[in-house]
């Protein structure tokens, strides 16, 4: 082994696990174990785990996995990452993220049995998405469909059942599904900055299979459907004020989208800070209305 492995740089390592990617899961999480309607007394170990996993360790781990097996890509698009820079030297890249798998495994026995399997499930996505022979980023339907769920279903759906103790009911699992779906149409969005790598490396990204402008319209669609369909499902239960709350941050999103398609490459970090912002802030308000009403 040599002298530079030894001395790897733990600024480079950080970086590597993409830490301002953690964010989604673990507010994810927080809706989860919010919407479970169970408190923190007594649990504040579980949650503590919970968002340990669900954002260093099996994000991290996701991070670590598709910047090893895109480090080509990145060559053409970021030369800056670590791995393409040499700042991360031979095959230690792969090396951090076999051991950030084992590290989120062993962590997640803390979370029992739906805890654990939720884990498992996150990180064979995780492997699925950007490993081969599946690779699964290589299909920008398939690839960004397995980081909405890993994103915002899955954790918000393990928050829940973690604390709940049982598997959640159907309107936490409808809730959590359609902000999935939403997700979807988010991760579009930052395939923009990679669009002349990918199509020189065979990554059919959405952008690369429609085009930039297509495919800005149908992030904007798929991300704006869902929201409208949970405000109707949230009428519908008795949560009107939840449910304006979310349609009023949707008709912001709507306006802002208005300035995402007149430049969509331009505008999607842009969009990234403020639209996607209110989308997971309405997550947020559809938590406190799926919490149970306690007699």
């Amino acid at each position: 082994m040599s002298d530079r492995a030894l001395r790897l740089d733990p600024a480079a390592c950080l970086e590597l696990l993409k830490p301002i990617t953690w964010f989604a899961p673990m507010w994810a999480f927080s809706c989860g174990v919010v919407s479970s309607g169970v408190g923190g007394a007594g649990r504040w170990h579980v949650i503590a785990a919970g968002l340990l996993l669900t954002g260093p360790l099996v994000c991290g781990t996701s991070q670590a996995i598709n910047d090893w097996f895109d480090r080509h890509v990145d060559a053409i698009n970021e030369p800056g990452r670590p791995i393409p820079s040499g700042r991360i030297p031979g095959r230690w890249g792969l090396y951090i993220a076999i051991i950030w798998t084992l590290v989120s495994l062993a962590v997640a026995t803390v979370l029992g049995v739906w805890g654990f399997a939720a884990t498992v499930l996150g990180l064979a996505l995780a492997w699925a998405y950007s490993a081969p022979p599946l690779r699964l980023k290589t299909n920008g339907w398939w690839g960004n469909a397995a980081c909405g769920a890993c994103y915002e279903g899955m954790p918000w759906i393990t928050g829940a059942a973690v604390l709940g103790a049982a598997a959640p009911d159907g309107r936490v699992l409808a809730i959590a599904a359609l902000y999935s779906i939403g997700a979807h149409g988010i991760m579009t969005l930052n395939d923009f900055k990679s669009v002349e790598g990918d199509a020189r490396m065979g990554v059919g990204s959405l952008p690369v299979k429609l085009g930039v402008e297509r495919a800005a319209q149908l992030a904007c669609v798929v991300m704006a459907v869902p929201q409208v369909v949970v405000v109707a499902l949230l009428v519908s239960w008795g949560s009107a004020w939840q449910a304006g709350a979310i349609g009023l941050l949707l008709a912001v999103q709507l306006w802002l989208m208005q300035k995402l398609l007149a430049d969509p490459r331009g505008k999607a970090p842009w969009y990234n800070g403020t639209g996607t912002t209110l989308y997971v802030l309405g997550m947020l308000f559809a938590a406190f209305a799926l919490r149970p009403v306690l007699p």
